[in-house]
């Protein structure tokens, strides 16, 4: 029996507007094997193109809720759509419940980089032939 093709690394996409937390937990995910990329809010993340050479669809998009202004909220959902409605998980705010409903997950703060990395290990399990993420 033919040995499996390797599998892409799976893609996460982060939505963070503080470039150290969204830079350290994109270093953590393509540590652990992911093809991890990060955009300070929802319409940069929609620069992004759906498919890139060499690179799977996002299959998870985790957003911070600081990323959610007023501007950014109805993005979102075009965000989604764009992407075939993937994974999302929401960090939000210490003590605020969140705005819209329909998340795959929600995350409290404070939470630690290691802690974001592990829920999103828990929603998409790497593969077991997953290539690792060119660095």
């Amino acid at each position: 029996m033919a040995p499996l093709a390797p599998a892409l690394p799976p893609r996460v996409l982060l939505v963070m507007p503080e470039q150290w937390p969204r830079a350290l937990l994109r270093a953590e995910l393509r540590e652990r094997g992911y093809d991890a990329l990060g955009a300070p809010g929802v319409a940069a993340a929609l620069a992004y193109p759906v498919s890139a050479p060499a690179r799977g669809p996002v299959r998870l998009i985790l957003v911070d809720q600081a990323a959610l202004g007023a501007s950014e909220e109805p993005l979102l959902a075009q965000l989604l759509e764009r992407h075939g409605h993937p994974a999302s998980v929401l960090l939000t705010r210490l003590g605020q419940a969140p705005e819209a409903a329909g998340w795959t997950r929600v995350l409290s703060r404070p939470a630690r980089i290691a802690d974001l990395a592990d829920a999103v290990a828990a929603l998409l399990p790497l593969p077991t032939n997953a290539l690792r993420p060119d660095r």
